[in-house]
């Protein structure tokens, strides 16, 4: 949900803005000892002392916030695409290191398990604040529940102590993590949004992938004529077919009009063509009924198991999917990633996708170990723990250079990896989700009503808008701004 988040769900978006990845591995273990250079010019000196667990600690070079040894430890994740494994194998591996005693929650009710507890001023000391149920991260920054983590990005790295954690991150990743100029959530999992087909059916029936919109809609027609559904979408969670339409407005009108939509401008939506030629591009699929029958009214998981069942030729989804459906998908299916098709004329190649950090992990600011806190979101930083959310997740983190040649990729995974390679520098990624979050509810709302053709591409485009021209009302507009 994160982008947020899903549903099963993911990151980003919705309330899921999740969805995320791509895999990664490194060599377990490799954590160096810090240097007393590297102690001298970037770490606290020992003197200072931070409160961990009631009791005074030293801050030292290995010990950045002052871990109190023996503490106890409040973990909450979001269980979605990603499942909760790699989070228990990391309380392990955080334990035998601190001496700690983790509690472990594993929940897609965020919002109703965690609210009562940050009203209470006991929120746990980590959450993975994802999901349709997410907690939202505007909202939470509003009310200063969120500790500032830039202490994380300045500290040193457990891989190599002489680099601090901000440098060994994927571009983006601090970015993603901004609300109201402070760096308050780690977005952890690198994701790509696109569009998802099997490699088999489009083998067994001669179907190249598109590249552009009319090659797109062209197969859509022809899976329709074998008796199948062109698109499905996650019809109760609107998110995922505003992958397609915002996909579209971003390769269409190129970065500027990305960031028109982020920055609030009062033409992001309203007389502008190429917004309005993305809506209705999308709403063809609608008019010419080729949605997959019955999507409109199903679930994430209910929509991606019947595309599974080789029921729709493409689905919406981030690189989250892989994951989520491996109980779902046959053993043939060859899962793979597909950038959005381009419309004519579009400024940006075929080959950009939709890429970023999602995910968000957060330290409460009245966290009882706030310490301990700071210093997991570090170890999640470590080479060790990002291949523990490789071989768990199936899935990329926004550590760099953390992907093992070695290790051997499932099909869309692989997929996911080459289609970044091949954008090279081609890549975008939406904000509006994560700083104006009731935007971004109302974005989904009408992409909602578009779908289930009550409204038209122009009605869309007016809601839209008129959700922008609210968000301008925020407090944090005024810092939440793009260049």
């Amino acid at each position: 949900m994160g982008s947020t988040s899903a549903h099963g769900e993911h990151s980003n978006g919705e309330g899921f803005g999740r969805r995320d990845l791509i895999k990664r591995s490194a060599a377990l273990g490799l954590i160096a000892v810090p240097t007393m250079s590297f102690l001298s010019a970037c770490a606290s000196g020992s003197d200072e002392t931070t409160k961990g667990n009631e009791s005074k600690v030293a801050v030292t070079k290995e010990n950045p916030f002052g871990v109190a040894k023996g503490g106890k430890l409040d973990v909450v994740v979001f269980k979605g695409g990603y499942g909760d494994d790699y989070a228990k194998a990391w309380e392990a591996a955080f334990d035998k290191k601190w001496g700690t005693t983790s509690s472990h929650l594993a929940t897609q009710e965020i919002t109703s398990k965690l609210q009562p507890r940050f009203n209470g001023g006991n929120p746990p000391d980590v959450v993975d604040d994802s999901g349709a149920q997410q907690i939202k991260l505007d909202v939470l920054a509003k009310g200063n529940q969120l500790a500032d983590l830039t202490v994380v990005l300045d500290a040193p790295s457990l891989d190599d102590p002489s680099k601090k954690v901000r440098d060994t991150l994927m571009p983006g990743t601090i970015e993603g993590g901004m609300i109201g100029g402070k760096f308050v959530a780690l977005q952890y999992v690198y994701t790509v949004w696109g569009l998802w087909y099997s490699g088999k059916l489009f083998k067994e029936k001669g179907w190249t992938a598109p590249k552009t919109w009319a090659e797109f809609m062209d197969i859509c027609q022809k899976a329709k004529a074998a008796g199948i559904g062109g698109l499905a979408h996650q019809g109760k969670y609107p998110y995922y077919i505003n992958v397609a339409i915002m996909d579209l407005i971003a390769k269409k009108g190129g970065l500027d009009a990305m960031k028109a939509i982020d920055n609030l401008e009062p033409n992001a939506f309203a007389d502008n063509p190429v917004a309005l030629e993305a809506v209705e591009a999308v709403y063809e699929l609608v008019e010419k009924d080729l949605l997959m029958p019955g999507t409109n009214g199903l679930t994430h998981t209910e929509s991606q198991t019947q595309w599974n069942q080789y029921k729709a030729a493409f689905i919406t989804s981030g690189s989250w999917l892989e994951n989520e459906q491996l109980k779902q998908t046959p053993e043939d299916f060859d899962m793979q990633f597909l950038p959005m098709p381009v419309l004519p004329d579009s400024k940006l190649p075929f080959e950009a996708i939709r890429a970023g950090a999602g995910e968000p992990f957060i330290v409460p600011e009245k966290a009882a170990n706030k310490a301990g806190g700071l210093e997991f979101l570090r170890s999640m930083l470590s080479r060790e723990w990002s291949t523990l959310f490789a071989q768990q997740a199936n899935s990329l983190t926004v550590l760099k250079d953390g992907v093992d040649p070695s290790v051997k990729l499932r099909s869309g995974t692989q997929s996911a990896v080459a289609a970044l390679k091949s954008a090279g520098d081609n890549t975008f990624n939406y904000r509006y989700s994560d700083w104006y979050s009731a935007m971004g509810t109302e974005l989904e709302n009408a992409s909602n009503e578009l779908m289930a053709k009550r409204i038209q591409p122009k009605e869309w485009i007016k809601r839209a808008q008129a959700a922008v021209n609210k968000a301008t009302e925020d407090p944090n507009a005024k810092n939440n701004k793009r260049s």
